[in-house]
C-alpha cells in the first residue's frame, strides 16, 4: 500500500511536516471561525500545511454534565461552512457507524477516537465514505497491534489512512508516550503525534480531565526528532475558559514559536 496521499492541499506522508489543530469541541460557529482564521494565519506565514479540527460531539466526557457540542447535523454544517470560507481541509470525530455518512458531508478527514480504535463496524463505515481516516491509537493498544485496525479499513478499498499516537495508560489518571511506537506504526501508515492529549491526566480533575500543557513542547520536539509525518494540537485562545480539554490545550499565543522550533528540528533530522 502507498503511504502517501492528499487531503485537499495537504500531502500526507510526503516528507513535509503538517499540522492538525483547532479547539477540542465546537463551542460556537463564531469561535471555530476565529480559531481557524488565527491558526491559518500562523501556518500560512510559516508554510505549514494545515488541517483544521473540531468535534461536533464529545461523546466520551467523564461527567454526564460536561459540555458535548452542537451535535452531528448542526456541527457538520458549521464545519462545512468553515471549510468553504477558509479553503482548509477539516477533520472531525465520529463515534457510531450511522454518523459517518453525515459527518463526511462536512469533513475531509474522519477521526476514530482512541477508545474506539478497535470498533470494527465504525472503522468499516468510516472507510466506506472514501474520506481520509485518522485512527487514534488506543491508550490500551500496543503499536504493532494497530496493523489489525489498518487491515480493517483497507478491506473497504480505502487506503487514505493515517495513525495518531496519543500516549498509553500508565497506572491511574496518567499517560506516558513510548517514542518507539512512532517508527513501529510508520511501517503501517503515516503517523501523527498528538502533543496535547499526550499530556492529559484522564479524569483526574474532579469529573473532568486535567493536564500538563507545559510538557507539550517537550513531547512534540521529541516526536519530530524521532520522525513523524504530522503534529496534532488542540489549540484554544483561552484554555482556562475552554468548554472541553482546556487543561491540556495549547494556548494560541504559543503556537507560532512552537511550530518554528518543530520546523527547524524537522529540517535537521530529515534524511
Amino acid at each position: 500500500m502507498s503511504h502517501e496521499f492528499e487531503v485537499g492541499n495537504v500531502h500526507i506522508g510526503s516528507g513535509q511536516l503538517f499540522l492538525i489543530a483547532g479547539p477540542c469541541v465546537i463551542e460556537s460557529e463564531a469561535h471555530v471561525r476565529k480559531m481557524a482564521d488565527a491558526i491559518q494565519r500562523v501556518t500560512s506565514d510559516l508554510g505549514v500545511p494545515y488541517i483544521f479540527k473540531a468535534s461536533y460531539d464529545k461523546a466520551n466526557r467523564t461527567s454526564v454534565t460536561s459540555f458535548r457540542g452542537p451535535g452531528l447535523k448542526e456541527g457538520t454544517a458549521i464545519l462545512r461552512r468553515v471549510a468553504e470560507s477558509t479553503g482548509l481541509p477539516v477533520l472531525t470525530d465520529v463515534h457510531e457507524p450511522s454518523q459517518c455518512e453525515i459527518a463526511a458531508e462536512g469533513a475531509d478527514v474522519l477521526q476514530i477516537p482512541a477508545f474506539l480504535c478497535r470498533q470494527t463496524d465504525l472503522l468499516l463505515a468510516a472507510g466506506r465514505t472514501g474520506r481520509a481516516i485518522n485512527v487514534k491509537k488506543g491508550q490500551f493498544v500496543a503499536p504493532w497491534d494497530m496493523k489489525h485496525t489498518v487491515e480493517k479499513v483497507l478491506t473497504t478499498g480505502n487506503s487514505r489512512l493515517f495513525l495518531t499516537e496519543r500516549g498509553a495508560s500508565f497506572g491511574y489518571n496518567n499517560l506516558v508516550v513510548d517514542m518507539r511506537s512512532l517508527p513501529v506504526m510508520r511501517k503501517l501508515a503515516p503517523v501523527v503525534f498528538d502533543g496535547t492529549h499526550s499530556v492529559q491526566t484522564p479524569s483526574a480533575a474532579n469529573g473532568v480531565s486535567g493536564g500538563q500543557p507545559e510538557f507539550i513542547p517537550v513531547l512534540t520536539r521529541a516526536a519530530v526528532a524521532a520522525g513523524v509525518d504530522g503534529i496534532f494540537l488542540e489549540v484554544h485562545d483561552n484554555p482556562a475558559e475552554a468548554k472541553s480539554d482546556g487543561a491540556n490545550a495549547l494556548d494560541l499565543k504559543y503556537l507560532r514559536p512552537l511550530l518554528e522550533t518543530l520546523l527547524a528540528l524537522h529540517q535537521a533530522v530529515r534524511p
